[in-house]
């Protein structure tokens, strides 16, 4: 089967076509994409799924459905259901199937995820990344399968943390929306909500709240730039700004990993994906060196590249690094809903 994955961030567009669990070519563009050969299924990213624990095939109702959760995650829904127009429209009897970054955490049992709320105004934490940790988690069982209780940190310009147990989702630090958690490239992160109510009475005229909360905040707000490499560079040159970011960066996630660690009773392996994941020594180090209480620690260097164990000698909690390979657990899922398992 002939796949082509549309992987439709808030920034960007990552195309692939896969064929038998290979990535056999990478189009430069979504028209490219569609003035080349005939798919014989298209697999797309959507993130935000709502209720649905799993891949979907596409037609009317879904789509209705997916574009009324637009304001769920306003950066990513819409370029993805703009793709899913151009291929239903180029290619009429193809397949296109949707594949949730919602769905790996509908195993998220049902007092972790619900908010304390009125019931007439009751809401959920969705949680997120969750193609990007299926996949990992998926290699898991392949380099450790011994490994019960696994935190995942995909660190990239969105970043979130997960906890699995036994393969399933059971803690992750995305909400009810991409906004909460950790500190990212641009957004904030875990707030305080009367910090939010404070920011609508008070913003400056001319600014948009979601776009100060979306856009302008996270390591950019913090530093002025939102590339974790240039803020190491500039705190390593002793600015201070740049240090702060870091460090700010650094005290969130620790918090959010212990808080996830207590949740899956204790920790056998950590994982990092994402660009910043799998490429920064330091993000990773910073992480785990928070840990050494618990027995992590890393062999770790920059000239390794790729899924690898960097597991310290000594250490009884395991290591990895494990790229994130969206486009292939894309392909995966749609060819289990054309085909069946």
């Amino acid at each position: 089967m002939r796949i082509l994955t549309v992987n439709a961030g808030s920034t960007s567009l990552k195309l692939a076509t896969v064929v038998d669990g290979s990535v056999v070519d990478t189009p430069s563009s979504l028209d490219d994409a569609l003035a080349g050969a005939r798919p014989d299924c298209v697999a797309h990213r959507v993130v935000h799924g709502g209720e649905r624990d799993a891949a979907v095939l596409v037609d009317d109702a879904v789509f209705d459905e997916l574009a009324a959760l637009r304001d769920l995650a306003p950066l990513h829904q819409p370029p993805a259901l703009a793709a899913i127009e151009a291929c239903r429209a180029r290619w009429p009897g193809v397949p296109n199937v949707a594949g949730f970054d919602t769905a790996f955490h509908a195993t998220i049992p049902r007092a972790g995820r619900t908010y304390a709320l009125p019931k007439r105004y009751r809401a959920r934490a969705y949680g997120f990344h969750g193609l990007s940790y299926a996949w990992a988690t998926g290699r898991m069982q392949a380099l450790a399968p011994d490994a019960r209780r696994v935190l995942i940190a995909h660190l990239g310009g969105g970043q979130s943390l997960c906890g699995t147990l036994d393969g399933r989702s059971v803690v992750t630090t995305m909400g009810f929306t991409p906004l909460d958690g950790l500190v990212m490239a641009t957004r904030t992160g875990h707030l305080d909500p009367g910090l939010v109510l404070w920011l609508a009475r008070h913003l400056d005229k001319g600014d948009d709240l979601e776009d100060v909360l979306e856009h302008q905040s996270g390591l950019l707000g913090l530093c002025g730039t939102s590339d974790m490499r240039e803020v190491h560079t500039r705190a390593a040159a002793g600015d201070a700004d740049a240090q702060l970011a870091f460090e700010v960066w650094r005290a969130r996630i620790v918090a959010c990993a212990g808080a996830c660690i207590a949740t899956l009773g204790g920790l056998d392996a950590l994982v990092f994906t994402g660009g910043v994941g799998e490429h920064d020594l330091a993000a990773r180090a910073a992480l785990a060196g928070a840990l050494t209480w618990l027995g992590a620690g890393l062999d770790d260097d920059a000239t390794r590249a790729g899924e690898r164990d960097i597991t310290a000698p000594g250490s009884t909690v395991r290591s990895f690094v494990v790229p994130a390979r969206e486009e292939l657990q894309l392909a995966t899922e749609a060819a289990t809903v054309v085909s069946g398992p």
